[in-house]
């Protein structure tokens, strides 16, 4: 007695080569925009909060998981985003930060904003790479 088994393969989501360069105007990265996102998701995590560095380490996860959400929420398709989130505490000193990056000028931007109390500050910037 022989019984047939019918192997399927795991059905692979087929999609057309579109073969664009370049986004369309309106699903172009918008650092205006994304600064307003980035503003809204700091001050709804930190406002009325003083600086607590047991806490510290949450926050930031926090504000990087929200404002990386809202971003692929806002329909930048093509688009892969990373999101840099600094807390520091308020002691009078300065802070230098800085970046450089790889990209096209073209279709590659970002968006940062400062949040800061008596207590602490927070820098958020957010980059949308274009993956052609």
């Amino acid at each position: 007695m022989s019984a047939e088994v019918e192997e399927t393969a795991p059905q692979q989501q087929q999609h057309e080569n579109t073969y664009l360069i370049r986004p369309n105007f309106q699903h172009k990265f918008k650092p205006a925009e994304v600064k307003e996102i980035i503003h809204e998701v700091v001050k709804e995590e930190l406002d009325g909060k003083d600086y607590d560095g047991e806490q510290v380490a949450e926050w930031v996860q926090n504000i990087g998981n929200n404002t990386k959400a809202k971003l692929k929420a806002m329909g930048y398709d093509r688009y892969k985003f990373v999101v840099q989130v600094v807390i520091g505490e308020q002691r009078g000193e300065g802070v230098k930060m800085g970046c450089r990056c790889f990209w096209d000028s073209d279709t590659d931007n970002y968006a940062q904003d400062i949040f800061m109390n008596k207590s602490m500050f927070c820098v958020v910037a957010a980059f949308g790479i274009f993956f052609y």
